[in-house]
């Protein structure tokens, strides 16, 4: 048996009024995402347990078969993985976004995340002006992809409230600036990092362009290097992981996933599909398993566009599921799990700890006469599972649960 999950992250969402109060994965066209779910089995399951933030990182090590409560450490280390930076004992890792702020009375507004999903190239000369001019013995920074960059630095037992800079886009900041033991230091390196940046040529062609200057870091999602068993001595499966975000590709690492690198792969709208379906095929030629995911509906939701996350959901369904299905064939004894990772409603713009819908295919019973892949699975599914990381469990094994 081989196994591939296709995973849409942050599909989910509340209803709309402009919809109808409809969501925007009820109104999306899905026609093979449904055909998933009526000709396979469905239900729920909790990807954040109590008490967690509700991120990717949590949400993706659940599905993957890992209790966060045991294994989670932090996003930063992950993403740090993938980045091929090497974390050591008393190393902390943060994420670094490159960020638009924008000045309103006496706060600043966190105007866009993304700093309008600046280019790599782009970001890459930033992230390495403020290495050169903010870095020291004990403080690193590091290139990453578009807009997400890591910090290291090496100094263990750090105490720090961090807020997801996509958690308060639109609002004012000063709410939101870190608070703990160590916040007056990462204060004073978002402060200094505006003084370099806004003097920067980059910035200044992308002002003169109309586009949004990264204006800023960001520093949040701290945490020291995790320890996973990896997943063939949990499974004794081999696999891979398809991704376009550090998150997922470090997830995959440590659990000894390959991850593959698919040339155009964005994390956004532009993202190539097509690559990614032809890349999954050709691993699942050679190995057991594929977690592939893709980026774009998550990030159509902390943008807050309704028009662009239904043209991701919809992208997802006829590019990445309806091509799956349609070259099945070519997969000897190929079974789906098609689900999403969390949360992102459109009226908050963040993730949210909601359980979420999943369907296998095919089923290894009776289909359970669910019509279509949305919210309405979460009653209509005939599995819920409280405990996100059994999934991967009742998939693999068909049915049975450690």
């Amino acid at each position: 048996m081989k196994y591939i999950v296709l995973l849409g992250d942050g599909m989910t969402d509340y209803p709309i009024p402009e919809l109808n109060n409809k969501t925007p994965l009820t109104e999306a066209n899905t026609p093979h995402m449904d055909l998933v779910a009526r000709e396979g089995i469905t239900g729920s399951v909790r990807t954040i347990p109590h008490g967690f933030s509700p991120g990717s990182d949590v949400a993706n090590l659940s599905i993957l078969g890992y209790d966060p409560v045991r294994y989670f450490t932090g996003r930063a280390p992950l993403e740090a993985a993938s980045m091929g930076v090497k974390l050591n004992s008393g190393d902390t890792a943060f994420r670094c976004n490159l960020v638009t702020l924008r000045l309103m009375g006496s706060d600043m507004v966190m105007e866009d995340f993304s700093a309008g999903h600046i280019s790599t190239e782009e970001a890459s000369q930033l992230i390495t002006e403020i290495d050169k001019r903010l870095g020291s013995d004990d403080i690193r920074f590091y290139p990453g992809v578009s807009y997400r960059h890591l910090m290291v630095w090496r100094k263990d037992s750090v105490d720090l409230k961090l807020i997801p800079p996509h958690d308060i886009s639109g609002q004012g900041i000063r709410e939101y600036l870190p608070s703990g033991k160590e916040k007056e230091e990462i204060i004073r390196l978002m402060n200094d990092s505006q003084m370099i940046l806004s003097d920067h040529k980059i910035n200044k062609m992308r002002t003169e362009e109309g586009l949004r200057p990264a204006n800023s870091i960001w520093l949040w999602g701290y945490g020291s290097r995790p320890r996973l068993p990896t997943f063939k001595e949990r499974y004794g499966l081999s696999g891979s992981v398809i991704s376009a975000v550090d998150l997922l590709k470090g997830i995959g690492i440590y659990a000894g996933l390959k991850s593959i690198n698919v040339p155009g792969a964005t994390g956004y709208l532009d993202t190539d599909y097509k690559g990614k379906v032809k890349y999954a095929l050709s691993e699942l030629r050679k190995k057991d398993f594929v977690y592939l995911h893709v980026e774009a509906p998550d990030e159509a939701s902390h943008n807050g566009n309704l028009n662009d996350k239904i043209r991701a959901i919809e992208d997802f369904d006829s590019l990445i599921v309806g091509e799956i299905i349609k070259k099945m064939q070519e997969v000897e004894d190929l079974r789906i799990l098609l689900m999403t990772d969390h949360f992102t409603p459109l009226s908050i713009r963040t993730h949210a700890a909601d359980p979420v819908p999943f369907a296998i295919y095919p089923s290894s019973g009776e289909p359970d006469g669910v019509e279509r892949f949305d919210e309405s699975i979460l009653k209509e599914g005939s599995i819920h599972l409280e405990k996100g990381y059994e999934l991967m469990d009742y998939f693999i094994k068909g049915g049975e649960v450690n």
